[in-house]
């Protein structure tokens, strides 16, 4: 017997979350290949399409529906370097973490804009995962006082309160065009970058910043879409940064979950 890690709607609801994205962006005054640089990143309400794929995978996998946490106030983590954040999706089950989701988004301004969305991607995993090693997620959240001079800089399994770590999933919806498509010089002024980034696109850039942020455990899936301009149609550059993969590594991670609680 086959069992589906996802619901049989998977790529129904995936077309129907990108053509919600064109749609929502699309229906403004402003034609989107004038907006501005931020309003080009920023997904907000045009991403809500993939909220509701969360929450049809976690029903699938056997969770109520108010386990999916996607309001503004019921979003919000404790952080280690600052107080709090705001995520897209919270996926919580019996007072346990399991799910956190970001979406984003950019539809030109590539050159301006890469850089800070990759500071943000790493910089918001180093944050979870610390506080979640100190117990901010269910656990019992530990005082400075308890970290020893002779503690690793992030990570110290002497004060690890929960071994399991939640699913931390990002995504990013990229449009498809001649400028995220075609080679990109780099600067090198003092020190030659690595190979692999010269003369990659920003596509490319986006899927080897995909690939490491899971080779270095920083996130547990990441996916990079393409998506021609004010097209449904979508593509992954490899399976491996696909968003069928991010989900069904989701759904299995809430599989192993439910089976063990």
């Amino acid at each position: 017997m086959t069992i589906s890690l996802l619901p049989p709607s998977f790529d129904e609801l995936t077309q129907q979350a990108v053509h919600t994205f064109w749609h929502s962006r699309n229906s403004g005054i402003v034609h989107p290949s004038q907006e501005s640089g931020r309003a080009a990143v920023v997904g907000g309400k045009n991403m809500d399409g993939f909220v509701e794929i969360v929450r049809a995978v976690a029903t699938h996998c056997g969770l109520t529906g108010d386990a999916v946490h996607v309001r503004k106030s019921q979003v919000v983590l404790p952080g280690f370097f600052r107080a709090t954040k705001n995520w897209d999706v919270l996926v919580i089950h019996e007072k346990r973490l399991l799910g956190v989701f970001e979406f984003k988004s950019q539809v030109g301004s590539f050159g301006n804009n890469f850089n800070n969305r990759s500071e943000e991607v790493i910089g918001s995993a180093a944050d979870l995962w610390v506080a979640h090693h100190h117990g901010a997620y269910g656990g019992i959240p530990r005082s400075r006082s308890d970290v020893r001079d002779y503690s690793p800089a992030l990570l110290n399994p002497v004060i690890q309160s929960d071994p399991r770590p939640p699913f931390l999933a990002w995504l990013m919806l990229l449009e498809e065009c001649d400028a995220s498509m075609r080679s990109v010089r780099c600067d090198e002024p003092h020190f030659p970058v690595f190979e692999e980034f010269r003369d990659a696109s920003y596509a490319r850039r986006y899927q080897i910043l995909c690939e490491r942020l899971v080779e270095r455990q920083l996130y547990s899936a990441a996916a990079l879409e393409l998506t021609p301009t004010g097209e449904d149609s979508h593509r992954a550059l490899s399976p491996a940064t696909s968003i069928r993969n991010m989900f069904s590594e989701f759904a299995g991670r809430l599989l192993a979950s439910m089976q063990a609680s």
